[in-house]
């Protein structure tokens, strides 16, 4: 661990201290806050070559000016894809996924996520990006396709299950955070987060969205829900691990393809054999294969 991580670690478990000895329940508000937030502060970054050929989108949403990007092919196959980035990502990220749709017809989408990237805001949860990807379908769907890397798993997979119209008639999974529980057991061992402020934040949790983090779960959603669904996973994964998704892969779910791998870890999508198994997942859109 480096330096300042470990400055930045001693900062906030002395601080949730000092603030439990006051209110575990306003400590539990302030670790929550932390959770939500992207812990990259960088905000200019590097335009990659298949971004500056991009139309830029933009709409508004809740109290953030969210932004992105859309391509729009030569010769149209008549389906959109939706990109989605994880969390402290952002969808410049999937700049090796532009040029291979667009040579299959395919009009591309993709948008940064509040507090990431080009969009406003500071902080981010799964209803937040939920609620976003649903305004996304209204406002620019519907999408035949949607990837969704990590964090975005969870958001997109909610918002499925929402739907009533405009379902994707293919969904793929890369990395996915499977189980919401794992992310806040790994946070709050992190930063030594006593049994008190957890209870206070699982509470806190139940208030904003109406339910526990229990269920926060694609292992729960992906078996409600019947979109063919191309799920990728690494086993060495450190940031959404094998083990949480593990169980899934011995369902036989009829509408998921389960693609494991070993040695590529959390950013798998970077790595050409996989893209181009993504890519020829969604190519079976063009013959209407369902």
């Amino acid at each position: 661990m480096k330096l300042t991580q470990r400055i930045f670690l001693a900062y906030y478990v002395a601080k949730f201290k000092v603030i439990e000895l006051i209110s575990p329940a306003k400590a539990a508000k302030e670790a929550f806050k932390l959770f939500t937030t992207p812990y990259s502060s960088r905000k200019t970054y590097e335009v990659p070559e298949a971004f500056k050929d991009a139309e830029k989108r933009s709409f508004s949403f809740q109290h953030h000016q969210v932004h992105g990007f859309c391509w729009i092919p030569k010769i149209p196959n008549g389906h959109k894809v939706l990109i989605c980035h994880g969390f402290d990502s952002l969808s410049y990220r999937f700049d090796r996924y532009i040029s291979p749709l667009l040579h299959q017809g395919f009009e591309i989408y993709a948008f940064d996520a509040p507090g990431h990237g080009l969009s406003t805001g500071k902080t981010i949860n799964a209803i937040v990006y939920k609620e976003m990807i649903l305004g996304l379908i209204e406002q620019f769907g519907p999408f035949s396709g949607i990837m969704a890397h990590s964090f975005a798993g969870i958001a997109v997979t909610l918002a499925i299950e929402e739907l009533r119209d405009n379902l994707p008639k293919r969904l793929i999974l890369i990395a996915p955070a499977t189980e919401t529980t794992r992310s806040i057991n790994d946070f709050c061992r992190h930063l030594k987060i006593s049994p008190r402020i957890r209870r206070e934040m699982e509470k806190l949790i139940l208030q904003i969205g109406g339910q526990p983090p229990s269920w926060y779960s694609i292992s729960r959603i992906i078996q409600s829900i019947s979109t063919p669904t191309l799920w990728l996973h690494d086993k060495n994964d450190r940031i959404t691990p094998f083990e949480d998704m593990k169980h899934l892969t011995d369902l036989n779910l009829p509408h998921v393809e389960f693609v494991i791998t070993e040695g590529l870890g959390h950013s798998l999508y970077k790595d050409d054999t996989v893209a181009n198994r993504i890519v020829g997942f969604l190519v079976t859109l063009k013959n209407n294969i369902y």
